[in-house]
């Protein structure tokens, strides 16, 4: 069966691929992607064969000499990068939950639960989150923008020993 795409590499990218392998900690995907990679660039292994060698799926290496045709050596080598999720609560979205915390903290009342501020909560463009992704959200604002509970212990000031 011919080869749809054929590995051709420089020699840079030929001795970057030896140091990945023989030198330093790299991944294990990384490793085996750039044996691969030199195994095709040979050209005298069929895809089965590397895979056999590289410990791989056939079809693997073949996404690969795709990957590498179509999107250069970098890509090939680390591979495409994954598409995230866009995140529900932006900055917007954050300080308004934080005023909704600290409203809800300031009525005298015990603290809000998660649940109970994830059911008040609704983004600026109408959505409702999980309890979750509040948790989340309040995780990660700075300690001075929250307020200790009252029923928190206050913790105790170091004691300084004079030398």
């Amino acid at each position: 069966m011919d080869k749809k795409y054929i590995v051709r590499l420089e020699d840079k990218e030929v001795m970057a691929l030896t140091v990945i392998l023989n030198k330093g900690k790299h991944p294990a995907q990384k490793r085996k992607r750039a044996h691969a990679l030199l195994l095709a660039h040979e050209g005298q292994k069929s895809d089965r064969e590397i895979a056999q060698i590289v410990r791989m799926n056939d079809q693997i290496v073949t996404e690969l000499r795709k990957r590498f045709f179509n999107f250069g050596f970098e890509t090939a080598l680390v591979g495409k990068p994954h598409r995230r999720r866009p995140k529900v609560i932006d900055l917007e979205n954050e300080a308004r939950l934080i005023a909704l915390a600290n409203r809800e903290r300031q009525d005298g009342k015990q603290p809000c639960s998660l649940r109970t501020l994830a059911r008040k909560f609704v983004t600026s463009d109408g959505r409702r989150v999980s309890h979750e992704t509040i948790r989340q959200a309040l995780k990660k604002v700075e300690p001075a923008k929250r307020e200790p509970r009252a029923d928190w212990p206050q913790p105790e000031k170091p004691q300084t020993i004079e030398l």
